[in-house]
């Protein structure tokens, strides 16, 4: 099988006869619209989207054939298409955008005809649009890939407001153009609201939480299945897994995005979550034969650190609360909020929700193993100021709790904290000692959950603060800060921490740990 790895032309895929997941059912129906939205994360699919509509919207029928919309279209229509890439684009300097959309009007003005007659990039692009109507009769189609990428590339830097602004003026054209206008989609990584640069432009539909396209961009279930079923079979046959079991770990490590509460299709009340698997990684691992971190390593989020840093958050209160959609999808370029950049860049995704009247209240979490590895790492290794010391620390940690070694967890984390640069101790997101080291633990634990498996059970007196269960035993942690292991104890009885695991025959470990802020480590250790 030929995957279409770095290649995201729908003719070339086509005509070198590489494997293509058939979307095309719903890019007739996506096609039926006017202006759209669509947020999804990097590598997931944009580009190939916005290549398939540019053959559709061509009339290049013949690429088609044998596909699911060769039954639905009758017409093939060839419209005039203007494809404007920014994914390939850098734009730190100065002029960098400008020059971009400047070398795009010129081509467009030389093949209708025009001249420049105005330096606005939004009235040359509105004439382009209004002269390949007029010659050709058919109104226009305008498609964007990447469209924030020109902020993205400053932001939090006096370049991002001269960006947008140019953008602004770019995008403008549309409601200025609608007469000429028959479809318009726009793609990128984050929603940027309408306060900043859809502004004087007609607002799009967007579909990037409509459940009828949650499948557009990545690969779900039962697609694997029918495209990939054989390849699953070989590559368990390489890991000597059963096919079932190799289907578990693609799940484990790419699947559980969810871009909707879903559908039911039954017509009932209830809906279903869509999952949906990240492509880049799925046909890197298949071609691979391998389950490595493919999309994370792919790109480093380093925007994103800086936004948690600048913002004082830290994930542990991020991913505790319910959120309406509005929170996590409309990015406010003045308020730069994380939690929404974080959401639309893939890191987090919807884990479950609740409907009460008419309002949907979501919690996010990461999507899968490789995401949360990935970038719980990152943000530890920034936290505590070191370099790639804490997938090791894990992995060794782990090692102590597979064999319910007590004494070397205790000394892995102890020497862990002793490790832990003075600056970072007190360093300004760190404002109490109590927040500190309990997200000190919880970016430590929370990695960890990579390689074991980490609960957070809660009963009607409170929650432990930390539960590790593995094949053979369990954990129940509870720290106190300046208090004693024996109190710490005392509160995992209290609380009927235990409880749940009565009738469980694993063997469980109640550890009560009590730090100390003079020290800056633990300072007593007890086991019941």
């Amino acid at each position: 099988m030929k995957y279409p790895i770095g290649t995201q032309t729908f003719r070339k895929i086509i005509e070198e006869g590489m494997v293509y997941v058939d979307k095309t059912a719903l890019v007739y129906s996506l096609a039926q619209k006017n202006i759209c939205f669509l947020c999804r994360p990097r590598r997931f699919g944009k580009s190939l989207l916005i290549s398939t509509l540019e053959s559709y919207f061509k009339g290049e029928k013949e690429l088609f054939k044998g596909l699911k919309i060769d039954e639905l279209e009758k017409e093939w229509t060839q419209y005039p298409v203007f494809h404007v890439d920014f994914s390939d684009g850098r734009f730190v300097k100065p002029d960098a955008l400008e020059n971009i959309i400047d070398t795009n009007l010129r081509l467009w003005e030389r093949e209708y005809g025009l001249l420049i007659d105005t330096p606005e990039f939004g009235s040359r692009f509105r004439n382009v649009l209004k002269m390949a109507h007029e010659k050709t009769g058919r109104k226009c189609v305008v498609l964007i890939d990447e469209y924030d990428k020109p902020m993205l590339d400053v932001l939090m830097d006096p370049m991002e407001a001269e960006n947008r602004n140019v953008l602004k003026e770019f995008y403008g054209t549309f409601k200025a153009a609608d007469e000429h206008l028959r479809f318009v989609l726009l793609t990128g990584v984050t929603k940027f609201s309408q306060v900043s640069v859809f502004s004087g432009f007609n607002q799009p539909e967007d579909i990037s939480m409509n459940p009828k396209f949650d499948a557009l961009c990545g690969i779900t279930k039962d697609e694997l299945v029918e495209y990939f079923d054989k390849e699953i079979a070989v590559m368990a046959d390489e890991f000597e897994y059963t096919k079932e079991e190799m289907y578990a770990e693609l799940k484990r490590q790419y699947d559980g995005y969810h871009f909707s509460e879903g559908s039911s299709e039954d017509g009932s009340p209830k809906k279903v979550m869509l999952d949906i698997f990240n492509p880049y990684s799925v046909l890197n691992a298949l071609s691979e034969k391998n389950l490595k971190n493919y999309w994370f390593r792919s790109g480093t989020p380093t925007y994103l650190v800086k936004l948690l840093d600048r913002n004082k958050t830290n994930m542990q209160e991020m991913l505790g609360r319910e959120y309406e959609c509005d929170y996590f999808m409309d990015y406010k370029a003045d308020v730069e909020d994380p939690l929404a950049m974080i959401y639309q860049s893939g890191y987090l995704t919807i884990k479950e929700y609740e409907r009460i009247g008419n309002t949907y209240f979501y919690t996010l979490d990461y999507p899968n193993t490789e995401v949360k590895k990935g970038f719980v790492a990152l943000i530890a290794n920034d936290y505590f100021k070191t370099t790639n010391v804490q997938q090791p620390l894990a992995l060794t940690i782990n090692k102590a709790l597979m064999k319910g070694r007590l004494d070397d967890l205790r000394n892995e984390l102890s020497g862990f904290f002793a490790s832990i640069p003075y600056d970072a101790n007190y360093q300004e997101r760190a404002w109490s000692y109590e927040s500190h080291y309990h997200y000190t633990l919880y970016l430590t634990f929370r990695l960890l959950s990579c390689y074991t498996i980490l609960t957070e059970k809660e009963n009607s007196r409170g929650r432990a603060d930390i539960i590790v269960e593995t094949a053979d035993y369990v954990y129940i942690f509870e720290f106190k800060l300046d208090g004693t292991a024996a109190e710490a104890l005392k509160q995992i009885d209290d609380k009927g921490y235990a409880e749940p695991y009565a009738a469980d025959s694993r063997k469980l470990f109640k550890i009560g740990v009590g730090f100390s802020s003079e020290k800056k480590n633990i300072n007593e250790w007890e086991v019941f």
